[in-house]
Formats: C-alpha cells, sequence, structure tokens
C-alpha cells in the first residue's frame, strides 16, 4: 500500500506516510490516490475542492471550521514547515475541546486527515511554507467560525515564543465556551 497509516491520540485524525521512492534524481511519490486512501483508512470520501497557501515563519492560520457543510480535510506541506492542530468540536464525542498537533513538512511529506467536525488550524515554523489540502465540501464563508487559538480551555501547545501572526478574523475568535460547535 502507498500509505502507512498512523493513529493519533483522536481516533478519527490520522497521519498518513505516503510510500516515497527516491534516488540521486530526487523523489516521486503518489500524493493522492482515491482507492488506496479508502482501503488504508477505511474511509469513503470525495474532496471537491483543493487549496494552496503560503506562509511565513510565525503564521498562524485557524483554527477554522464550518458550522454547516463542515469539510474533512486531508493536508500536506510542499514546502517549509508547519505545526499542524486538529481541535474535536463534536459535543458528543468523548474527546470533545480535545486536540492533536503534528509535524508536517516537506522532509516527512506527511499527510493529516481531519474529519468534519474538527477545528483546524496550523503554525509555520520554518522561514515559509506552502500549504495544500483538499476539502470534502465546498467553501461556504457564510457558515465559516473560528477557534481562538490560544483559549486556554484548550490548552494548545503550540511551539512558538511570543504571539504568532494573525489574520483579524482569527484573532477576534471565539473561545472553546463561546463558540458554535457540533451536536
Amino acid at each position: 500500500m502507498p500509505y502507512t497509516v498512523i493513529p493519533t491520540a483522536l481516533p478519527e485524525v490520522l497521519i498518513l506516510e505516503p510510500k516515497v521512492f527516491g534516488d540521486a534524481r530526487g523523489f516521486f511519490f503518489e500524493s493522492f490516490n482515491a482507492r488506496d486512501f479508502a482501503q488504508c483508512t477505511g474511509l469513503d470520501v470525495s474532496f471537491v475542492q483543493d487549496n494552496h497557501s503560503k506562509s511565513g515563519k510565525g503564521v498562524l492560520r485557524g483554527l477554522h471550521y464550518q458550522i454547516e457543510h463542515p469539510q474533512g480535510k486531508l493536508v500536506r506541506v510542499t514546502q517549509g514547515a508547519v505545526f499542524d492542530v486538529a481541535v474535536d468540536l463534536r459535543r458528543s464525542s468523548p474527546n470533545f475541546g480535545k486536540w492533536e498537533g503534528v509535524l508536517l513538512s516537506e522532509n516527512n511529506k506527511r499527510q493529516l486527515w481531519i474529519p468534519p467536525g474538527f477545528a483546524h488550524g496550523f503554525l509555520v515554523t520554518s522561514d515559509s511554507a506552502e500549504f495544500l489540502y483538499k476539502t470534502t465540501d465546498y467553501w461556504h464563508p457564510e457558515h465559516e467560525r473560528s477557534l481562538l487559538w490560544n483559549d486556554p480551555a484548550v490548552g494548545i501547545e503550540w511551539p512558538i515564543q511570543g504571539e504568532p501572526l494573525l489574520a483579524a478574523k482569527d484573532s477576534a475568535a471565539a473561545t472553546l465556551e463561546l463558540t458554535e460547535v457540533f451536536a
């Protein structure tokens, strides 16, 4: 199989390590294959949109989610490195409010599956990073919400000293206590 699936402390969040073929010329790997993804993860999902961002060191994007039309995301880094985070926002889950963080980089080529019902964000830890992700639903800005990146009730241990660079919407994000969550 082209992926090794590594479970995380949040059972629905999965790390995928692709099989990479490399030699003196460089490397090759399949970054996505629907049949193999389904076989390795047991998930039957369809991706409808690909997104690509570039950010500088210290930029923190997130923690984003859509309260309606929730998106599953398959994320990866093609240049640089990020600390990628998923937070369970399903009130009925035994892991409600818990988070998982994973280093994704151009070197480790890992991908992270973040299912619908989770907030997602990342912090750029290299000088810059290019971040790509597939989503299972389209972006609906009217349903987009942000969970506060440093909410003490969630307690994410971001690998940063000082304040990150944030978008205005992320600076004004709600805490877990006040944000809309899933049933």
